[in-house]
C-alpha cells in the first residue's frame, strides 16, 4: 500500500502537526494513537500496517502526530488535553473533515471524550477500544495503576529507544494482560527513538497520570462504542463501567488474542459496523463547557466610597476589559452579575487563563476580584445558560479569596500538562449542590 504524503497543519498558536490521509471512503475516521508514535514509522509494524489498510479500504483514515512528537513541531510545550482537541480541530478543517468517526485505545480516547462532549457538533461517533479514563489508582478506581507501577514505568523510560527498553515495555504490558508478542521488540524501540527522546517520554507519562476524564462520561451525546478484548476480568470490568457512563454507550467484547491479525479485523469490524450506523443529531443544546464566574471583591463599599457615577465608570471598564480576555482566550461572554461576569469555554485551561488575565486587567482600576471554574454539561437557552453546572460555579467562586481563582477537582483532572499548578483547599459543601466537594486553588 502506498504511503500518502505527510502534510502539516498550522495552529493558531504556529505549531505544525504533521499529517497524513489514506483512502477515499464515504466516512472520516480520525484515529488517535496511544503511545506516542510517529505516522511514517507506525506503518512499519504490520499490525498497524493492517489496521490502516483495512480501514483505509471503507473511510478516510486520518492520522496525525501530536504537537511536540513525532514529525509535529518540536521544542514545544507538550499538549494538554484541550490543546490535544485543539490541534486535532485544525487537522479537520485542514481537510474538509466536518463530522469525522473519532477512534482510539487506551488514553488515546480522552481527547476524543472532550471533543465529542464540548462541541459534539463535529463528532459523527466514538469508538474507544480498552477504554482508560484514568490511569492512576484511587480508592474509586481500583483497576488504576499503583504508585509502584508508576515509578517502575519511569524507570523503564531511562531506556527509552533501546531494545531494553521495549522488552521491558513488552513484560510490564503482559503483567497487565496485553500479550504483545517478542517479535515487535524491534519495532517498539525504533517507534520510540522516533518518537520522542526520553525527557519527553517522561513529561507525557506524567501527564497521562494525573489526567481523569470520567466526569466528562455522562455528557457525551453522540453514539458510542466500548469495545474490549476481556484479557483480563479487570479490563473487562473497567470498559463495562465506561460505558454504563455514557449515556446509550453499546458495550462489545471482542473474542480473541491481543494484537493478532484476527484481532484487528474484529476491530475494523466494529468501526465498519459503527460507521455504516447513521447517528442521531445531536442535542446541540446540551454541551459540556467550563464555566467561569467572577465577582468583585468589595464592591458594596467601593460604591459607598466613590459614588454612583464613578462605580458606573469602573464597571464599565471592568466589562470591556474581561470581553477583550473572553475573546482572547476563545469563550464566550454570556452575562453580567452586576458586580461579575459569567462565562463559558469548551476548554477548562483557557477558562482559568482567562480568569487570571481578568484579574490583572483590572487591578489598575482599583479592583480584585474573585473567580471559580468549573467544568460540566449545560443547557444553552438562547443567549442563556443553566444546569447545575453553572450553579457549582457559581459557589466556587464564591468561596475564593480576593484575587483568588478556585476550580473544582473536574478542572485539575483536565488540565494535566496544561502548566497550570494548584494546591489543595479542601473539601466544601457549596449551598444547593449534594456531596461535599474538592477545591483547588490555581497557583499564580
Amino acid at each position: 500500500m502506498e504511503i500518502p504524503d505527510t502534510h502539516y497543519a498550522i495552529t493558531p498558536d504556529g505549531v505544525y502537526i504533521a499529517y497524513q490521509v489514506f483512502g477515499d471512503g464515504p466516512v472520516d475516521v480520525v484515529w488517535q494513537e496511544d503511545w506516542p508514535g510517529n505516522i511514517d514509522v507506525d506503518f512499519e509494524d504490520p499490525n498497524s500496517a493492517l489496521w490502516i489498510r483495512e480501514v483505509s479500504s471503507f473511510a478516510r483514515l486520518i492520522l496525525h502526530d501530536r504537537r511536540g512528537i513525532g514529525l509535529s513541531s518540536r521544542n514545544v510545550t507538550l499538549p494538554d488535553l484541550e490543546t490535544r482537541v485543539s490541534d486535532m480541530l485544525t487537522v479537520m478543517d485542514a481537510v474538509g473533515s466536518e463530522r469525522p468517526m473519532l477512534a482510539g485505545i487506551f488514553e488515546s480516547g480522552a481527547p476524543n471524550v472532550l471533543l465529542a462532549a464540548s462541541r459534539p457538533e463535529r463528532v459523527h461517533s466514538i469508538v474507544w477500544m480498552e477504554p482508560i479514563p484514568r490511569y492512576a489508582w484511587a480508592p474509586d478506581y481500583p483497576s488504576g495503576r499503583t504508585s509502584e507501577d508508576m515509578e517502575a514505568e519511569q524507570r523503564d523510560i531511562e531506556l527509552w529507544g533501546t531494545l531494553a527498553y521495549a522488552r521491558a515495555f513488552l513484560q510490564a504490558e503482559a503483567s497487565y494482560g496485553n500479550l504483545i508478542p517478542d517479535s515487535y521488540a524491534a519495532h517498539i524501540a525504533k517507534a520510540s527513538r522516533n518518537a520522542c527522546t526520553p525527557d519527553i517520554a517522561r513529561a507525557l507519562a506524567k501527564i497521562w497520570y494525573e489526567s481523569d476524564v470520567r466526569a466528562l462520561l455522562p455528557t457525551v451525546q453522540v453514539p458510542t462504542t466500548i469495545l474490549t478484548m476481556g484479557a483480563t476480568s479487570s479490563d473487562s470490568d473497567r470498559a463495562r463501567d465506561v460505558a454504563s457512563l455514557i449515556p446509550g454507550a453499546e458495550f462489545r467484547e471482542i473474542t480473541g488474542d491481543a494484537w493478532t491479525p484476527e484481532t484487528i479485523r474484529s476491530w475494523v469490524e466494529e468501526i465498519r459496523r459503527v460507521a455504516g450506523v447513521a447517528p442521531p443529531a445531536p442535542d446541540l443544546d446540551r454541551v459540556l463547557a467550563a464555566v467561569l464566574f467572577t465577582d468583585i471583591v468589595g464592591s458594596t463599599e467601593q460604591l459607598s466610597e466613590v459614588g454612583d457615577a464613578e462605580w458606573r465608570s469602573i464597571l464599565a471598564r471592568h466589562d470591556e476589559r474581561a470581553r477583550v480576555e473572553i475573546e482572547r482566550h476563545r469563550g464566550r461572554f454570556v452575562d453580567s452579575t452586576g458586580d461579575g461576569l459569567l462565562a463559558i469555554f469548551d476548554g477548562p485551561a483557557r477558562a482559568v487563563r482567562c480568569a487570571q488575565a481578568i484579574g490583572v486587567s483590572v487591578h489598575d482600576l482599583g479592583i480584585r476580584i474573585r473567580a471559580g471554574v468549573h467544568t460540566g454539561e449545560v443547557e444553552l437557552d438562547g443567549n442563556a445558560v443553566r444546569g447545575i453546572a453553572v450553579h457549582i460555579g457559581a459557589r466556587v467562586a464564591a468561596l475564593g479569596a480576593p484575587s483568588e481563582v478556585l476550580v473544582s477537582q473536574t478542572v485539575k483532572d483536565l488540565v494535566a500538562g496544561s502548566g497550570l499548578t494548584f494546591e489543595d483547599a479542601g473539601e466544601h459543601a457549596l449551598k444547593g449542590v449534594p456531596d461535599r466537594w474538592r477545591l483547588y486553588r490555581v497557583v499564580a
